[in-house]
């Protein structure tokens, strides 16, 4: 005789059942944890802050006096200042007024916020400077090692990643939207420098630079066959090659006008018989093409230019480093390629961009640190 009550068919166990629930979960686990166990790059390699040591005195470079020697003209001097070298302010110098950077790259200002925003590359971090009270901060981190930034008609970000090998804008809301990150199915290289059209195009370059390391970004195969110049239609959303025989694509600008593209070419990176100039293009904006191509100006080897920007009146100016220490600042180039005149920066200089509440200040990633210098024009914040 036996005690055990017989429970009702619904509340009974069935042991097969049991034993093969039990042996999917196992087997659930075993995936869940080969998942887990995949591995991916981090958000962008980041470094680590420069803290070892000092960081460069801020204020006017050592030796500045009225008017300042960095300031330097390539006609002969015979007037006050440096001759038809619009650099020259009046009393002003060439101030150091951020450091601490590993590579700073692609300054932006807004005019809204009155603050510059710029790239720590290594350190995979954007930074923003205060012009209203100098604080230096940090914007956003990871960037994804990004690089060149500029601002569209909205007032938004946009900018060019390394490590995401993508091209993103910054919404008003802090939202990220994916611009660009493939071509014909493939991945870009590494998209550098970026520019907006008056009807909302966005240009930009892509080299290999990013992609070569793990101190810029991260290491990896190029997918795309060229390094291309590349137009986003602002309606479709299309990518489109626009320029295809570069070695190494970098700076872009638009001239005030927007009837010509200029374009930087750092190939000399890539060996010493490739180009280190700027070339300029006859520009459509509403069709998306360029023509008529030719060298704008040439660098002196072994340094180059990485970055440009406009004035006003369509003068170009642009960065030079990483060759000569006596060429390292920004050059001045009349709309013609003729140089007016020289800053010269004691650290190589990567980008530039004009910014101030009247647009006239020019402000400078030299290497380490962020400069500026007010000049007397002022820059094509807008084409």
């Amino acid at each position: 005789m036996t005690n055990q009550t017989e429970l009702p068919d619904h509340q009974s166990f069935d042991r097969r059942k049991l034993i093969k629930g039990a042996a999917s979960l196992a087997a659930m686990a075993v995936t869940v944890k080969a998942a887990s166990a995949a591995t991916a790059p981090p958000l962008g390699q980041t470094g680590a802050p420069t803290l070892s040591t000092g960081p460069l005195p801020l204020g006017p470079l050592a030796g500045s006096r009225y008017p300042d020697s960095h300031l330097e003209s390539a006609k002969p001097k015979v007037s006050f200042g440096p001759n038809g070298f619009p650099a020259f302010a009046g009393t002003m110098a060439v101030e150091r007024v951020a450091t601490g950077m590993r590579w700073a790259e692609g300054p932006v200002y807004f005019p809204a916020g009155r603050y510059v925003l710029f790239s720590d590359i290594p350190n995979n971090r954007i930074m923003r400077f205060s012009e209203d009270d100098g604080h230096l901060s940090v914007f956003r981190q990871p960037s994804m090692n990004s690089n060149g930034n500029t601002i569209d008609r909205e007032g938004r970000l946009i900018t060019c990643e390394h490590s995401g090998r993508r091209v993103t804008r910054t919404e008003l809301d802090g939202s990220i939207t994916i611009i660009a990150d493939k071509y014909n199915g493939k991945k870009l290289n590494s998209p550098n420098d970026a520019v907006v059209a008056s009807d909302g195009s966005i240009w930009f370059t892509d080299p290999v630079y990013g992609i070569g390391g793990y101190y810029e970004g991260v290491k990896a195969e190029p997918e795309q066959e060229k390094h291309n110049v590349y137009r986003v239609d602002p309606k479709s959303g299309d990518i489109r090659v626009v320029v295809d025989d570069f070695v190494e694509p970098n700076g872009i600008a638009f001239s005030p006008d927007e009837k010509k593209l200029y374009v930087i070419d750092t190939g000399f990176t890539d060996g010493p018989d490739n180009p280190s100039h700027i070339r300029v293009f006859d520009l459509d904006v509403g069709a998306g093409k360029v023509s008529n191509g030719k060298i704008f100006a040439e660098m002196p080897k072994p340094s180059i230019t990485d970055g440009m920007r406009c004035d006003t009146d369509g003068r170009v100016w642009c960065s030079v480093g990483w060759g000569d220490p006596n060429e390292d600042g920004v050059r001045c180039y009349t709309q013609d390629g003729d140089l007016l005149g020289k800053i010269h920066i004691p650290e190589t200089v990567a980008n530039l961009c004009f910014g101030g509440q009247q647009r006239n200040r020019l402000y400078i990633c030299g290497s380490t640190s962020l400069y500026a210098v007010y000049t007397s024009v002022q820059g094509a914040m807008k084409p």
